[in-house]
């Protein structure tokens, strides 16, 4: 399975997280985000930055996710409160992805967009025995941001 994920040029080469709390994970807890699409990591990547900074320069992370489906978990929509995709929402499924995230029952978790939610993104547990040999940083691409985003 592909997965995609945009960062800053400077951390684009490496597979790591920054441990900052974040809408499903609590502060410390090692979780690299990805999308299912490169158009999803770039919606996300605008909401996250509250704006397009055109002068910084962005990468395309291809992830390579080995295709074993016992490796993923779902949370769907239906498990969440009806007002998950907005900020108040944040310690309710901080406390789901910390969950998950401690079980180490699966290295991946995957859990609608709060942008799209008919669409995913995966939450990538870097701290799951099988991170180093079951993800791969497959490619890295070049980010073009188009103007007409702004």
């Amino acid at each position: 399975m592909e997965l995609y994920r945009i960062a800053t040029e400077k951390y684009a080469n490496i597979l790591t997280a920054s441990g900052a709390a974040a809408r499903w994970n609590k502060a410390g807890e090692q979780i690299l985000y990805s999308s299912s699409s490169r158009a999803l990591a770039t919606l996300e990547l605008i909401v996250n930055y509250r704006s397009i900074e055109p002068d910084v320069k962005f990468k395309v992370m291809i992830l390579s996710l080995s295709d074993d489906s016992s490796l993923i978990d779902f949370l769907d929509k239906e498990r969440l409160p009806l007002n998950w995709h907005g900020i108040f929402a944040y310690p309710v499924l901080q406390n789901l992805g910390s969950s998950w995230y401690r079980a180490q029952n699966s290295l991946a978790l995957r859990v609608p967009s709060a942008v799209i939610p008919q669409e995913y993104n995966y939450l990538l547990n870097t701290s799951h025995p099988a991170f180093a040999s079951k993800v791969k940083l497959a490619h890295i691409e070049d980010y073009f941001w188009d103007d007409r985003l702004a």
